[in-house]
């Protein structure tokens, strides 16, 4: 059982509250603390509807953004490696419709209206967004391994143009923000022939503001470009998301072609291979860390409702008790940015933690601030007390929750193709090489390395240390790497090489110098023949630093 607890309490904390898991504890957390400051200054209203149980228990979910053509469906169907219902594919705008593709025992498609008042589905606050949308938004279940674990988002294709917003008939933005501030992954595609970042895509890229830690950019169809075309349109991609991100940082870029036709151009099949292992890696993590980045979320939920308490209770404070309120909220409206500069002061507050000016005010204009809360400060003390002790407590059950329950990962569809047999990532490769044939790989080079090994002048078959280190430093390889292929080689532990370890030695700096990394253990594969009865009479022999 996991729960946040004082021994001396019976299992219970200082509260008297028992929590079976995280989940349920941050589900606590939220309805008992946060959420009355929420709903007394309403923060629910300005900022983003209140939280239900599906919002804590639902699985993982990754949204697909990106502008038509670029392949969002066709990516859900590679990781699926099958159809799901409801799936339209094309060169022109296909997908009109936020697609939400979930596990279901049958397959079907369930409209958006019947999705926003099923209560074990966190859709229900998309209801606000009215019909326009939900006339858009339909959920397809299906049995598949892939969506036992996580849930994805399929999003319309954006067009560039002032028509293409209007004609939606609702706030394209704020669904993405919406639907930001709930997912644990947020991958926005782009296509290599199809860079251009236009306005609505621009608009769309900064309703994640604040989940940048969320965003991984894709760019998709890259087997269709050469090598020197790749590297132009890759620092192309670069600098147009440097216009629309504004955070120092660079976001990470996948690059690859993710759907099971071939490769068109060849030359990088390797750095796509490679690209695709680590995008998988990242998206099957997603179960392990759903609870910390629930957790997270919450905290920063907690930091803009603590702000916009801050915020709206001084308004009201400012406010005159009879005569001047019209004007005087005009005034107060148009300062707005003064006040952001006061309360940061005051309460010593990070001006990242405020949101944004120029939507704040425009929502202002339809409030009478005369009706607003006035500070209270026992809402305030109760966040500030969850943020700094009980969070503290649950950072640390996460941790013991995860080592106590098997490792949860995404398995399933394109996942199982790229971990196991000879189409595995990196199987056959570096230091995996001559793991399925009869004959030890580095026989093939021996002959050359046997002229090295002779022209060092071995006693008795061996050479020293210190003869081995004048041949082994010219691959200039740092001490590190080389102390590491000396324990590797050095099979008997003598302090010498003899022909074969020397020759495995050579070998491991030709793994290493072709960019694979370094076994902690010698693979059996790898170890000289010679040196085998011995291997086998010693048992293994741990090599790792």
């Amino acid at each position: 059982m996991f729960s946040w607890v004082n021994r001396e309490h019976g299992g219970r904390n200082a509260e008297g509250e028992m929590f079976q898991t995280v989940t349920e504890g941050l589900q606590s957390l939220y309805t008992k603390k946060l959420l009355p400051l929420e709903q007394t200054y309403l923060f629910n209203d300005f900022h983003s509807p209140a939280l239900e149980p599906a919002d804590f228990n639902n699985k993982p979910m990754v949204l697909l953004v990106g502008q038509y053509s670029t392949g969002k469906t066709t990516f859900i169907r590679y990781l699926l490696e099958q159809d799901f219902p409801g799936m339209r594919i094309g060169p022109e705008p296909t997908t009109d419709s936020f697609i939400a593709v979930m596990h279901g025992e049958t397959e079907g498609v369930i409209p958006g209206n019947a999705l926003v008042v099923d209560p074990n589905k966190p859709f229900r606050k998309l209801n606000s967004f009215g019909n326009a949308f939900l006339n858009r938004f339909v959920c397809s279940q299906m049995p598949n391994q892939v969506l036992q674990s996580i849930s994805v988002i399929d999003t319309p294709g954006i067009l560039s143009g002032e028509k293409q917003r209007i004609s939606r008939g609702y706030d394209f933005a704020q669904v993405l923000q919406w639907f930001g501030e709930r997912v644990d992954r947020i991958i926005l595609l782009f296509d290599a022939h199809k860079l251009d970042i236009s306005d609505e895509f621009s608009e769309a890229i900064r309703a994640f503001r604040g989940q940048d830690d969320k965003i991984r950019v894709v760019l998709n169809k890259a087997d269709q470009v050469d090598t020197q075309q790749l590297m132009r349109v890759y620092g192309a991609l670069m600098w147009s998301l440097g216009k629309v991100i504004n955070t120092p940082e660079v976001a990470r870029v996948y690059l690859g072609s993710f759907w099971s036709k071939p490769l068109q151009n060849m030359e990088n099949r390797k750095l796509f291979e490679a690209e695709a292992q680590d995008l998988f890696k990242d998206i099957q993590s997603l179960p392990r860390n759903a609870a910390l980045r629930k957790l997270n979320d919450l905290i920063k939920r907690a930091r803009l409702a603590k702000v916009h308490a801050y915020i709206i209770s001084h308004l009201k404070k400012e406010m005159p008790a009879v005569f001047g309120k019209d004007s005087k909220k005009k005034e107060l409206i148009s300062k707005l940015p003064e006040i952001y500069t006061a309360l940061q002061r005051e309460h010593h507050i990070s001006p990242g933690d405020f949101p944004p000016v120029a939507r704040m005010q425009e929502q202002l204009q339809h409030y009478d601030f005369s009706k607003f809360p006035p500070m209270k400060m026992k809402l305030i003390e109760s966040v500030d007390k969850m943020l700094a002790t009980k969070i503290a407590g649950l950072m640390t059950l996460i941790r013991e929750e995860e080592s106590a329950m098997p490792a949860r990962m995404v398995s399933g569809g394109a996942f199982q193709g790229s971990e196991e047999g000879p189409f595995g990532h990196g199987y056959g490769e570096g230091a995996g090489e001559g793991a399925d044939t009869e004959d030890w790989i580095v026989a093939r080079d021996k002959p050359k390395y046997d002229e090295v090994f002779y022209s060092l002048s071995p006693i008795n078959g061996r050479i020293s240390g210190a003869n081995a280190k004048k041949e082994l430093v010219t691959s200039k390889l740092p001490n590190s790497v080389l102390g590491k292929i000396w324990k590797l080689s050095d099979c008997d532990r003598d302090g010498m090489l003899d022909d074969e370890e020397f020759a495995l030695a050579q070998h491991l700096i030709k793994i290493k110098l072709e960019g694979f990394e370094l076994p902690n253990e010698l693979p059996a594969h790898l170890l000289p023949p010679a040196h085998r009865k011995h291997h086998s009479d010693t048992l293994s022999i741990p090599f790792a630093e």
